[in-house]
């Protein structure tokens, strides 16, 4: 008997913002880096062997911009996936763009460093554990994307500078070291 080896998934599909789901009530996607595909996927998905935990390499071929995630649901309609707002943007897609989705097996994170995109991120009162709470709902981190966190109903932009031991890492159930870019030019480890 052979083993079972795993095959990539590799599809076009129309992308959208979460606004854009029919019944919008999903403030939980836009609080991660998780995306929604249509039911077909999961079908074609568990045909293909694929390798847990599910994770894919989203380009914009138009531009070669790449970024990674996890996936939330599947229930999105047919040749479409829903993303969040930050994701779209820092891969410069428009409602509607054609987004490539390929599976892919990332190494664990070992190490992160983020530099908030303004001060008041700082101004939180333990803003080591607000990160490390808002990080459950990433699945994977890709070095130069700027992330969206919320927290008190306030949208947080984190500029991810590096990951180790790759450019794209998983974060599911890791033991990460984190480090924070303050603006004078400092370090906070945490």
């Amino acid at each position: 008997m052979f083993p079972m080896i795993p095959r990539p998934f590799n599809m076009q599909y129309y992308c959208f913002s979460v606004a854009m789901l029919p019944g919008n009530e999903r403030d939980d996607v836009e609080r991660g880096g998780k995306i929604i595909m249509p039911p077909s996927a999961l079908d074609h998905l568990t045909r293909l062997n694929i390798t847990y935990p599910m994770l894919f390499k989203l380009t914009n071929q138009a531009v070669d911009f790449v970024t990674h995630c996890g996936v939330l649901e599947f229930v999105a309609g047919e040749g479409k996936v829903y993303l969040p707002h930050w994701m779209m943007h820092n891969l410069m897609l428009d409602e509607g763009g054609l987004v490539q989705v390929e599976s892919v097996s990332l190494p664990v994170a070992t190490f992160s460093r983020f530099q908030p995109q303004s001060p008041d991120f700082l101004d939180i009162s333990n803003p080591k554990a607000v990160l490390e709470n808002c990080l459950r709902n990433f699945a994977c981190l890709t070095t130069g994307d700027v992330v969206n966190i919320k927290y008190n109903q306030k949208d947080y932009q984190l500029s991810v500078l590096e990951t180790q031991p790759g450019d794209a890492v998983s974060i599911i159930e890791c033991d990460m070291n984190v480090s924070m870019i303050l603006f004078s030019g400092r370090f906070i480890e945490f």
